[in-house]
């Protein structure tokens, strides 16, 4: 068998390793993640039905007693509703109505505990419920915030709990024009005032107030927390950070996935991870585009708490809190006391947030969205791609738009790079000469290839770099595409009307004239089946291999990128398309002005005649192979040679 060259088994395990690390990522990043949202789904409806069977006899938002202070951490005991609605119609409410957020807030309790996203629905189908974010805390899927005061050694003074039934003055509706104003007298000599105000966006600022009157001072601890029962409804992958997150102070970034904090806790008692004395930040929950974020005031200091209650049967889900607490304040008789702090609790809109740091003094606030190790490349490739799609006002032409770009960008150096490479398919004889030359001593054939790419300025990995550059880019864009709600429900032309979703057609159900349900990875729609046709004329420009596995090997991978990117965003799958048909035209333009020939329409012809050649033989007929060299005349037997 013929040696290999040992180029040809550089781009060979090249080749490989680019394959295996595409596959690997699919895996990590897509095929892994399905599975556990298939799975979580199944075990969420399994305990939803038990969780129904157990409570069908017990009264919704019933509660059982417990010890600890008002707003201390500590496993929620509340018996749940059958359903949000159910849960909703517990107790007297003051709606919430802006040109973002529909929602009311609980007279019993006082907390935020009803919200949804006007602006933002399940599906792309406008007609589809909007997005449901809050929700009480007697709902099957407690999710809201909370505030109020906390003291120690308090005896039998009564502070506002989840029982404390408030009284609404003012408007009747909280708007973006309108504060609402909540009271309640605690019979002992404390009034308690809260004012919840909101913007037009997602930001409410909410300004607690006490009046001493017991004719003794007294500490109240202002605190407020973000408590959630259960992971969100979409299973959290690897991709995105999902879960509890914050920037405390000095401490920095700190985030903790959901199912990773909760097998923190080992003895089902609670697991708490608590910062002091930290000045400046925010903490919250997160989910792929929605957040809550609790913004406390950034001039004083706090502590805050992020912490986990694993659950302890089936019919129970983890429960998950964020908190604040402020030093205690001292209130004398006759005096009041404030406390003012902001939540944000809805989409998250990069440009939104960044308003928002930049505008309140939120420090590091934009860390909210998960930029990844990339961040470098995804930040300003989205701010870049928001820039362009002002202007076409279509995502779709804007990832064409930044694939001219990046292209143009990397264009002086990949250009170096197919130069590189044609000028060794020019140089393919002189190697093939100088292997024969030294096939028995490959130290000094190794050594000959190499002066003979000094000599003529050529790279032999050269080929490897405009690919291995383009992988950063890749993931970046990926991470775009995936993680930021602006390429949410993003449509291009014709059949795609999500480009952050795969492109929903089917090679084999003929693209939906077929009324047939496929299993996802036989969802070949036309875009991936467009990339796999760019990738596969890509690799017939270059002659072919002489090795029949690295053959083998580069006929393969089109058809295999082809299955794996059917899944992925098909906005990303337009960007790898575009970009192969510009890879073709540069390469074409280079081998033409170098005379180098282009083995295009010779491989075509080539395959063609072995697709054709495979299916004759399946008939039971035979063909001639392909001629793939020049014929060469018949050598004379030896007998006849040593007759002349």
């Amino acid at each position: 068998m013929q040696q290999r060259p040992p180029e040809d088994q550089n781009n060979l395990w090249i080749a490989l390793l680019l394959s295996m690390a595409v596959f690997l990522a699919w895996q990590y990043l897509y095929a892994g993640p399905k599975m556990r949202e298939e799975q979580e789904r199944q075990r969420a409806e399994k305990v939803a039905k038990t969780e129904a069977k157990d409570t069908a006899n017990l009264p919704a938002g019933a509660t059982v007693p417990q010890s600890a202070a008002p707003g201390a951490p500590g496993r929620s005991t509340v018996i749940r509703a059958t359903s949000r609605e159910a849960a909703i119609a517990l107790s007297p409410r003051v709606p919430i109505e802006t040109a973002s957020l529909k929602g009311s807030i609980g007279l019993k309790g006082g907390r935020i505990d009803d919200l949804s996203l006007v602006k933002f629905h399940e599906k792309v189908d406008p007609n589809s419920p909007t997005i449901v974010l809050f929700a009480p805390s007697e709902s099957p899927h407690a999710y809201f915030a909370d505030y109020g005061w906390a003291t120690e050694g308090a005896g039998n003074l009564a502070l506002p709990d989840r029982e404390t039934l408030w009284t609404r003055t003012g408007a009747a509706t909280l708007t973006d024009k309108a504060p609402v104003v909540l009271t309640w007298d605690n019979g002992q000599g404390l009034t308690f005032t809260r004012t919840i105000a909101v913007d037009t966006d997602y930001m409410f600022k909410i300004t607690d107030e006490v009046e001493n009157k017991t004719g003794s001072a007294i500490a109240l601890r202002p605190f407020g927390r973000i408590f959630r029962d259960g992971e969100a409804n979409e299973q959290a992958n690897y991709v995105l950070h999902e879960g509890l997150v914050g920037y405390i102070g000095e401490d920095g970034l700190k985030e903790y996935k959901y199912a990773d904090f909760a097998k923190k806790d080992l003895k089902r008692e609670g697991v708490r991870e608590t910062f002091k004395e930290e000045t400046g930040g925010w903490l919250g929950l997160t989910d792929k585009y929605w957040a809550a974020a609790l913004i406390p005031n950034q001039t004083a200091k706090y502590s805050a708490t992020f912490s986990v209650d694993q659950k302890r049967s089936t019919t129970e889900s983890d429960q998950f809190e964020t908190r604040f607490e402020t030093a205690a304040v001292a209130i004398a008789p006759g005096a009041k006391a404030e406390s003012a702090s902001l939540l944000y609790a809805g989409a998250k809109q990069v440009s939104l947030i960044e308003t928002y740091e930049d505008k309140l003094g939120i420090k590091k606030f934009n860390l909210m969205i998960d930029w990844g190790w990339f961040y470098f490349i995804t930040k300003p490739m989205f701010h870049v791609m928001e820039a362009i799609n002002k202007l076409t006002h279509n995502f779709g032409l804007t990832i064409i738009a930044i694939t001219l770009l990046v292209k143009g960008l990397f264009f002086p150096l990949a250009n170096k790079s197919y130069e590189s490479m044609a000028k060794m398919k020019k140089l393919q004889p002189e190697m093939e000469k100088l292997k024969e030359r030294f096939k028995d001593d490959k130290e000094r054939q190794s050594k000959e290839l190499m002066a003979l790419y000094q000599r003529e300025k050529i790279n032999p990995l050269a080929g490897c770099l405009p690919v291995l550059l383009q992988i950063p880019v890749f993931f970046g864009l990926y991470k775009v595409l995936y993680g930021t709600i602006d390429m949410r429900h993003a449509p291009f032309f014709g059949w795609i009307k999500d480009l952050s979703a795969p492109d929903p057609t089917s090679l084999f159900n003929l693209f939906g004239a077929l009324p047939i349900d496929l299993p996802s990875a036989l969802m070949i729609g036309i875009w991936p089946l467009i990339m796999g046709i760019t990738m596969w004329l890509q690799m017939q420009m270059n002659p072919p291999q002489p090795d029949p596995v690295q053959q083998q090997v580069f006929q393969w991978m089109p058809i295999m990128f082809t299955f794996m990117m059917a899944s992925f965003p098909a906005g990303l799958v337009i960007y790898w398309a575009v970009n192969n048909t510009l890879t073709i035209a540069q390469q074409m333009v280079i081998n033409k002005r170098l005379g180098v020939d282009i083995h295009l329409k010779d491989n075509i012809i080539r395959q063609w005649q072995d697709i054709k050649g495979f299916f004759t033989g399946l008939m039971g007929k035979e063909t001639p192979p392909a001629a793939t060299e020049k014929s060469k005349p018949a050598e004379k037997p030896q007998n006849e040679k040593s007759k002349n």
